[in-house]
This record gives structure tokens, sequence and C-alpha cells, in this order.
């Protein structure tokens, strides 16, 4: 085999699941860039790498070096040395200063770095400002390298060796051979593979219990990301032996161990959890059984309320059918009311019944919903404050909620919207702060998909029997000039849908046989219309995350047309620019934003690699190693828009989506559309979606417990 040094020029492809990366580069001896292929643990313009591999012509692209492994140093020339600094892994050292540092230094730049850096303040427009923050970088940089250089051999990226650096420290290279598995537990985004990776290049046995332990718990954790709150025995067994390659009798010992040590309870033998959601689930269902059957601070009678007194709205009097009147009733005479209904059959409507009946006796009302969008959308239609789950239980970094069962929520009512988008975890803190006096009132559309973490909440207290509910169905008669909402209550009866191309409509269906056309519709559509609404007003919404109407596919699309901002930060091969509409996907308890949340990059800063996200009213910065938290979103999953409305929703539901063609995705993507939606793609998909009504099932028991108590 060859070797070759070179420094990377560009990266022309790169796959972050498995590394493999095409690159251009610069190597000695060759007076044009080189174009070199293979598998990287982690690549960045400016790197220094030496390759081994062989020389081989492609018909397609030419000669190219294919490389078999892959080591980084640090660079030796001038230009690599500022190719290097300024590829953006020291904080505070962009392109622009990484030249003039190297002015100054040249080839003495690293070793000024390494030992004398205070000399920076030589380089024009340096302050010792930026020094600190260039020293503490490359201190930190050192650190994982350190780290990178022991780890070079075990496939671990530079991004991961820099999170393991921040959760381990000094400690790092310690606590990962004495348990290499712990990376699963303690860091976001590295799974089990990642981890049995490491392990087995370090000499793990394939049955020691650290490995099985792992295994099993991982499979816990992707069983809970598709909803269930538990797996069955068996479950656990099939899953975890599928991904830990061992029989399954090999699982049974190290599984008694673990519910021993607390890492699992199993609940009557069978059902498997992992703590966190047994206790919710149980705790869940013990609060809201409580408050059942409490007492509250006053008393109110329904019949002695004068209609006239809380039956109107902005000094219009409204009228409410019978239903609506047994919901308001319902909602003054019980502790804990379900509100639920499809669009058009006024939930919104009943709500504002029920906060004027509670003010005609000066009760204190907290408004609340999971989302920023949703709580800001509850406060527009009430002129009330509506706050979200989290800011309502005063969630604080690192310390979690500050209300709670010993600072508990302090008023009479509370009133919870869209609710079915809250998971176990989310409803156990929420009830956790709810006092024995308070009324609650839950509101949401059980017809909507269930929320995106462990649980159905909202359908299992309905499917309970235990607690009052009231199911509106009716829809109103201005909500009937609607096709929108028509044929979403259409969807939900499994009829046929009225489909028109009229752009008059507010349902319109654009025909589009291949996928490819559906993408040049969307694109052609959105580049056209953006400029003449807000950005944040149209939404396009698929079912899935790859394919040509992926929302991956069609992000970069929409940013190429949308967005041609030069100014940007580069992540794992994707681009962030200044005006991008990205979308936070994890809940980040440290900046207060949540999975879901919606945003606009306002700024970037290319020297010290950050960039700040506005979020509805407040300002998020975000270092480059933070960027996996956010995904462009001018396309997003069905799934992520739940709790959310938008003025203009453009849907592509097409066949190649048909492992995810159900009616309740279908419906909810639907009733995601506030004025107009636009659904591209073939009529046999949406019907295939109308009469696939097998709901996958989640394992959980809130309701069982719920009945039992």
């Amino acid at each position: 085999m060859e070797k070759l040094q070179c420094v990377v020029e560009r990266i022309t492809f790169r796959n972050e699941t498995n590394g493999y990366s095409v690159i251009k580069c610069e190597a000695e001896s060759y007076s044009d860039l080189i174009a070199a292929v293979g598998v990287m643990p982690d690549v960045h313009v400016g790197g220094v790498y030496n390759l081994s591999g062989y020389w081989k012509v492609d018909p397609r692209y030419g000669r190219q070096f294919y490389f078999q492994t892959c080591e980084e140093t640090l660079p030796a020339t001038t230009h690599g040395i500022e190719k290097y600094l300024g590829s953006g892994l020291i904080k505070g050292i962009g392109p622009v200063y990484a030249a003039k540092i190297v002015k100054v230094f040249g080839k003495k730049t690293i070793d000024i770095l390494d030992n004398d850096p205070d000399k920076l303040g030589e380089v024009p427009g340096i302050g010792e400002k930026r020094i600190k923050t260039i020293k503490s970088s490359w201190q930190a940089q050192r650190a994982i390298r350190d780290i990178m250089i022991f780890l070079q051999g075990y496939d671990v990226t530079t991004s991961l060796a820099a999170k393991i650096f921040k959760t381990y420290e000094d400690k790092s290279i310690e606590k990962v051979t004495e348990n290499p598995y712990r990376l699963a537990d303690d860091i976001w985004g590295v799974g089990f593979k990642t981890a049995d990776s490491i392990a087995k290049k370090l000499g793990f046995g394939h049955e020691r219990y650290e490995r099985l332990r792992s295994g099993m718990l991982y499979a816990l954790k992707k069983l809970s990301e598709v909803g269930h709150c538990f797996a069955y025995k068996d479950e656990l067994f099939e899953a975890a032996s599928e991904l830990l390659e061992v029989d399954k009798s090999l699982l049974d010992k190290p599984l008694k161990k673990m519910i021993k040590q607390n890492d699992v309870v199993a609940d009557e033998g069978e059902a498997i959890y992992l703590p966190t959601y047994y206790y919710s689930e149980c705790g869940t269902a013990e609060r809201l059984l409580s408050l059942v059957h409490s007492g509250r601070n006053f008393v109110m009678d329904f019949d002695e309320l004068t209609y006239g007194e809380w039956a109107h709205t902005d000094g219009k009097n409204i009228h409410y059918d019978d239903v609506q009147l047994e919901a308001i009733k319902a909602a003054i005479d019980n502790k804990v009311l379900v509100l639920t209904g499809g669009p058009g059959t006024g939930k919104t409507t009943t709500t504002l019944g029920i906060i004027n009946a509670y003010r005609c006796v000066g009760a204190k009302i907290l408004l609340a919903a999971p989302t920023g969008r949703a709580a800001k959308r509850m406060s527009e239609v009430t002129n009330m404050e509506a706050k979200t789950i989290h800011r309502l239980l005063e969630m604080k970094p690192s310390e979690g909620f500050q209300r709670d069962e010993d600072r508990p929520l302090e008023g009479d009512v509370l009133i919870v919207d869209e609710c079915s988008m809250i998971d176990i975890v989310l409803m156990y803190s929420l009830l956790k702060a709810v006092p024995s006096s308070m009324t609650l009132i839950l509101v949401g559309d059980v017809d909507q998909l269930p929320s995106v973490g462990a649980g159905k909440v909202l359908a299992d207290i309905l499917n309970s029997g235990a607690v009052p509910f009231v199911k509106l169905n009716k829809i109103f008669r201005q909500a009937q000039y609607s096709k929108i909402v028509t044929n979403a209550h259409r969807i939900n009866h499994g009829d046929y849908l009225y489909l028109t191309d009229d752009p008059r409509s507010d349902f319109v269906f654009i025909e589009a046989e291949e996928p490819e056309q559906a993408e040049d519709w969307i694109v052609k559509f959105c580049a056209k219309n953006a400029p003449r609404v807000s950005l944040a007003d149209i939404q396009v919404l698929t079912p899935m995350r790859k394919s040509v109407i992926g929302t991956m596919n069609l992000n970069q699309r929409l940013q190429e047309v949308l967005n041609p901002s030069k100014l940007s930060l580069k992540r794992g091969g994707v681009e962030y620019r200044v005006r991008d509409k990205v979308m936070q996907i994890r809940n980040n308890y440290e900046k207060l934003v949540f999975n879901g949340d919606i945003g606009f990059i306002t700024s970037i800063d290319e020297d010290d690699n950050t960039l700040t996200v506005r979020f509805d009213d407040r300002d998020v910065a975000y270092d480059i190693n933070e960027l996996d938290e956010l995904v462009l979103s001018y396309a997003s999953t069905i799934h992520k828009s739940q709790g959310s409305e938008f003025p203009i929703v453009v849907m592509p539901i097409m066949m190649t989506h048909y492992i995810m063609l159900q009616r309740n995705l279908l419906y909810t993507g639907v009733t995601r559309a506030k004025k107009k939606l636009f659904v591209v793609g073939q009529k046999k998909a949406i019907y295939m979606a109308i009469k696939n009504n097998e709901i996958v099932e989640r394992n959980t028991r809130l309701a069982e417990r719920l009945r039992e108590g």
C-alpha cells in the first residue's frame, strides 16, 4: 500500500452514518488537487491526514486514491496550519484570524499556541478577550487531540471525542477504558453500536455483563423512542439478542441482576420498564385519581350562573349547542375533565366558555400547552397569558422543574391544550405540581398521532373510563365551508375525500405520479410564494425523512432556492446559513429549548464558530459542536408538527411513503393547515392511508392502572 500525507481542501461527499467520504486534498509532489475515497472517523477542511491505500481509475470520476487507514496529524506547512486553524475547530479563530496569525508566526504558529499563546497579542486585531477564548479552546483541543490519539484505532470521530471530553474532562480515557458502554448511557447521540465497537477493540468479551446490560438498556430505549413505556420480557430478549448477536438464554441472568440493581423495573414479572417510565406511569395514575376525588377551594353551581354573564367573548354573545353546554357544566362540576373533538367542533369556543364561567366567580386561571407555538396560539384566542408546560413548571437548567409537590402551582383552574402531545414523563411532572384543590381541564384531539415521547396519555385517560370527558362531534356551520375541516372528518370516518385542483379551495390537490414531479412542484411553489409571505407561514410536511420527497432532500433543495446566504457554518454534512429555518430535535434543559421548537438563524460568527437562533421571543446561542441538535426545517415530518398550526401547509403523499401511510398520520397532517392546504401526490396513496386504521399499539399500562385505581 502507498502512503500519502494530505491537507483537506474540500469535502465532496460524506455519509455521516458510516463515515464514507470523498475529499479533495493537496498532497506533496502533486500539482493538482487529488481525490481520496474511504472511511474516515471524522473530516474537516484544513485537517492533515496520513492515508494508506492504493490508486484506482474510476470510469466516471477518474483517478482516485482509495485509502484503508487514516490518521489525523498536525499540519507542518504554513498553508496547512492556516487551513487547520480556519476550519472551525478552534473557537475564536476563523479564516480571517487564521491568516493573520500565520502571517505573523508562520511555521512556529503551533509552537506558539502550545507554549506561549499570550504572544497572540502581537497579531493585529486580536485583543485580550479573544486571546483568552483561543487559549481555552486550544487547550481543550489539545486534550481532545490526546483523547483522539488514544481512540484513533477505535473508530471514534472527532465530534464524539469532543463530547467525551465535555462529559468526563480529564478522566475521559480512564472512564472509556474502564467501561466504554457507559458512553451510551451518559452521552446523547451515542448508541450501543458505537460503544460496542470501541469495547470490542479494548478487549471486552462478547458475553461480558457490561455488554449484555448495555444492549438490553439500548433495546428498551429504542422501544421507548417509538412510544412504548415498557417491553414484555420476550420482546426485550428478542430485540436484545438480535442486537447483541447472542442466544436469548444468556440474557435472563443479567436481567435479574439489572432488576436487583434498579437499572430496570419488572412489573408483575413480565413488563420490563426503564425506571423513569415506570414511576411516571404509576405516579400519573395515582395523582390523576387523587385529583378526581379531591375537593376544591370554592363551590360552584353551573345552574346558578347567569348565561349572559359568561356566554360572551369580545363583547359578543355566543350560542352554545347542547354538547358544548354539557362540557362547560362538566368542567364546573368535576375536578378533572377531558375535552376532546376534531377541527371545527368548537373546542376553542367551549374552552372560552369554561374560562368565562370560572371568571364569574373570580377563579384564578392558568393556561398551558406543550409547545411554544401551541401556547402562543392559546394566548391569541383567549387574550390571556398561556405558557409552555416547561415555563409553567419553571424549568431551570441543570436543576429541573422548580414547581412540584413541595412547591405547587398557585391557582384555582389549570387548562392544558394540545394534550395528545404530552408524553408520560411530562404528564407526571405536570401532575406533581398540581395541588389537590386545583381543577384540571385537559383539551386535545385524541384522533391525532400520539406523543413523540413514550406513552399515549390522552387516549389512555379516555379509554380508562376513570376520568370524566366530553367529546365534541358536531361541525359548526362556519367550519362546514372549509374543505380542510370536512375532509379531516371524512378521513376519520374512513370516507373518500373531496379533491379539487381549484386554487380557490382551502384544500387543493395537485396530482403527481412521480416523486420527482412532486419535488419540483413543491420547490417551485415555495420559491414563488415565500417572498410574498413569511417563511414561518409556509410549512412543508412529509411522512418520512428519507426519499426524494423526504425532509432531508427537500430541506437541501428548499435551502438552495429560499436562502442563498453565503454566511454559514458546516457540521456533519449540513450547512447552516443565516436566515435558515431550523428545528431543535432534542430537549435541551440548559438552553430551555425543546424537541420540535422551530426558529430562525439570526447571526453566525465564523471566528467563534457559533450561531444564534431566535425561537419566538428568545435568542439561543449554539457552539459548532452542538449543531447536531438542530436540523433544517423548511420541510418537517408530520410527527414533528404536532401541536402546531401553519397558515399554509404543503404535504406530499405518495406510494413511496407506503410504510407510513396511516389514517391518523394523514389526519394530523391535514389538521395542521389553518388557511390553505396543498396535498401533492397520488390519490391511491391518500386512500391507502385513509383505509389503514390499524394503529400500532404502544405498550402502556396507564389505562389499566387508572381502572384498577
